[in-house]
């Protein structure tokens, strides 16, 4: 009995370990009623947070050579590295957590990579705005286009650029939860697998060997989502400034 008791708390749906849960609750009869609630979602942001390298460790980080080569190269000005280096290590650290068993990951919810990407959006399209001003909206009308498909391509050019603040996030979304996902089910079928008979369990080595390369897979999917990001960003930023 207590076997099936434990055996059902361990394994459930996959899609469990995305559910935003509550972990401490406060209610308080005060301005009407006052709720305050600390979920997982916000515990590991600012686990995370808390986690980004500071000015006096920004040194000593052997990436911070290929953020800076990135950034160079793609925009030429160091003044943007800051945000980069800093947007990149949030992800990474958030990507890296969400491996741990048991916890969260803040990548996994899609109104934080929707927020961010949409967040960054604005940002680059204000920078274009103040760097440019009202000529920052030739940008959406390629050079050499005949004025009679303008208006076509104007529609065409913004749906695209606005695109941009859904696909930036959906992408790392989807790439964080399809990975947990797939190692969710099968952690579950080799536990049950393990759990049968010592025969089957001592069989159940091989797929286990082909599981733990799909957690190192996914470290290398967690560190490369994280640059892809910035890329991403890098040349959104270059867009803006040089209205390409």
């Amino acid at each position: 009995m207590l076997h099936n008791t434990y055996t059902n708390l361990i394994i459930n749906s996959p899609l469990e370990q995305f559910e935003v849960t509550s972990l401490l609750g406060l209610n308080a009869p005060i301005f009407g009623y006052l709720n305050i609630t600390l979920t997982n979602l916000g515990f590991y942001s600012v686990f995370v947070l808390l986690l980004l390298p500071n000015k006096w460790s920004i040194g000593l980080e052997s990436i911070f050579a290929s953020i800076n080569a990135m950034v160079r190269e793609q925009l030429g000005k160091e003044i943007y590295l800051p945000f980069i280096y800093s947007l990149f290590f949030f992800i990474l650290i958030a990507n890296l957590t969400g491996n741990v068993p048991y916890s969260y990951t803040v990548t996994t919810s899609i109104i934080v990579t929707i927020g961010l990407s949409f967040t960054i959006l604005t940002g680059v399209t204000i920078l274009g705005l103040y760097i440019h001003k009202l000529h920052f909206f030739s940008f959406f009308v390629p050079s050499g286009t005949p004025l009679a498909l303008v208006p076509l391509l104007v529609l065409i050019e913004t749906v695209s650029y606005l695109a941009r603040a859904f696909s930036l996030g959906i992408r790392l979304f989807a790439n964080m939860v399809a990975g947990h996902t797939l190692l969710k089910i099968l952690s579950t079928f080799l536990y049950q697998m393990f759990s049968s008979s010592i025969i089957v369990a001592v069989l159940t080595l091989i797929p286990f060997s082909i599981f733990l390369a799909l957690i190192g897979l996914e470290l290398a999917v967690s560190l490369i989502q994280s640059y892809v990001f910035t890329l991403l960003v890098c040349s959104y930023i270059k867009d803006a400034i040089e209205l390409h």
